[in-house]
């Protein structure tokens, strides 16, 4: 029994030697080295006795080598925010270097200007006098400092007075009770604008923050203006004034007709700047007609007595109302200019719409609005944002347009185009001489619209 069971075992040790030699090289490697777990040539692993184990290909197990991980590609964006505002960062600081360098240079100007006529002789002798008037301090003055005294009474301001007067000799003075404020349309830098009821219409209501009057010495006289200045208006084309309450810092409100679209949103959709149009284009005798309206509306504002500088005209300040005609708004940038005279406030208004004069901060008159206008009506023809082929930021355009002549890119050339080509390069022309007034601009549009509607 027992030489028996030891044949049959022979009988399969002889078998098993058998089938190892006829096994592939990874077995019998397996088997040389007693059952210990080795590597295979095939890439698995192998246990003895020729249980080979295949775990899968080398490129399965690389794949997770392959894949970025989620989060790098948020990384990457934040990455190009960063770079983004920190090239903004750049061109502010040459923009701000720029306008540095002029200041002193007219500065210097003034002062050269001053030496030569024997000015700068009486303001310096002027000064000294001052100063010792402040060296010698009465003695009743130094006793009215040391006692306390009851704080006087705080009396409007004197732009407000004459306003207040004259708003409610000609009917538009509004007391803050009469008004009911409901949501928020737009919000600003100085200003939120609510839509309202005032004695049964529907009205805007431009509230402007105390804190604009509080911080800010000129904010009184801004307010006046901007309320003198459309209480003064009677035009189709320009935003009607209904009122206004004149009590700042708590109740600087002015109140105008209720309009909910922009010139900006109907022509390029609401939201910011875009590359790729989110709206149709509207038709193109739609598009010249509202640039005929904002001209008319700005010859009469320029021909009014004294005139009037609008100096922030841009589509986001013009309205339109139910029948899609325009309405110039935001008068808080206008100023009154008698003949001859310049305006010399700096830089105001948004870059992308500013005359090159302007950001230079040099001596400007109306022609400014016209420079405007000028790339307010390519915007119009192109049915584009200007300057949206580039990827400057608002103070690299406005360095670029300042120093270098940059302008916008022009519609591609068209025979039927022609006329209105050559009407915007002469509108933005560096030279302020060569830019037309707004009466010649409106007779050329009436006369290309007409010659639109003969084709």
């Amino acid at each position: 029994m027992l030489s028996k069971m030891n044949g049959t075992i022979s009988d399969k040790a002889q078998k098993r030697r058998c089938n190892g030699a006829k096994s592939s090289p990874a077995t019998q490697s397996s088997a040389t080295n007693g059952g210990a777990l080795v590597k295979s040539n095939v890439g698995g692993w192998c246990k003895g006795l020729g249980d080979c184990l295949i775990l899968g290909p080398n490129v399965s197990r690389n794949n997770k080598h392959a894949q970025a991980p989620p989060y790098r590609h948020l990384q990457q964006e934040k990455l190009e925010e960063i770079e983004k505002q920190l090239q903004q960062q750049k061109e502010m600081k040459t923009m701000y270097k720029m306008k540095l360098e002029r200041t002193q240079n007219y500065l210097r100007y003034c002062l050269q200007v001053a030496q030569d006529n024997g000015f700068l002789d009486l303001i310096i002798n002027n000064n000294k006098e001052k100063q010792q008037e402040c060296t010698t301090t009465p003695k009743a003055i130094i006793n009215a400092t040391t006692s306390p005294q009851t704080p006087p009474q705080q009396q409007p301001h004197s732009d407000i007075k004459d306003l207040i007067q004259q708003a409610k000799l000609n009917g538009w003075y509004i007391q803050p009770h009469e008004i009911e404020l409901q949501e928020v349309l737009a919000q600003g830098s100085t200003a939120h604008i609510y839509r309202g009821r005032w004695r049964g219409f529907e009205v805007a209501v431009k509230c402007v923050f105390p804190e604009f009057f509080l911080c800010n010495e000129n904010g009184v006289s801004f307010f006046a203006q901007e309320a003198e200045t459309l209480s003064r208006q009677r035009h189709r084309f320009v935003l009607q004034l209904m009122g206004a309450c004149l009590d700042p810092p708590h109740h600087g409100w002015i109140v105008t007709e209720l309009l909910d679209m922009t010139l900006k949103d109907w022509l390029h959709g609401p939201g910011k700047r875009r590359k790729q149009r989110v709206i149709p284009l509207p038709h193109f005798e739609e598009r010249l007609n509202k640039a005929l309206e904002i001209a008319q509306a700005m010859q009469y504002l320029h021909e009014h007595k004294p005139m009037v500088i609008h100096r922030d005209l841009k589509p986001s300040n013009i309205f339109l109302d139910d029948s899609f005609h325009v309405r110039v708004a935001d008068f808080g940038h206008a100023r009154f200019l008698n003949d001859e005279e310049k305006a010399l406030t700096g830089e105001t208004g948004t870059y992308i719409y500013m005359a090159p004069e302007v950001i230079r901060s040099e001596p400007y008159d109306e022609k400014s609005d016209v420079y405007s206008f000028g790339i307010i009506l390519n915007e119009l023809v192109t049915g584009e944002y200007p300057y949206i082929q580039t990827d400057f930021g608002p103070s690299k355009i406005a360095l670029e347009v300042a120093e270098k002549g940059l302008r916008p890119e022009l519609p591609k050339q068209d025979e039927k185009l022609e006329e209105l080509i050559q009407l915007i390069q002469l509108s933005w022309d560096e030279d302020v001489a060569v830019r037309p007034s707004f009466g010649a601009i409106t007779s050329s549009l009436i006369n290309i619209q007409e010659k639109m509607i003969d084709i």
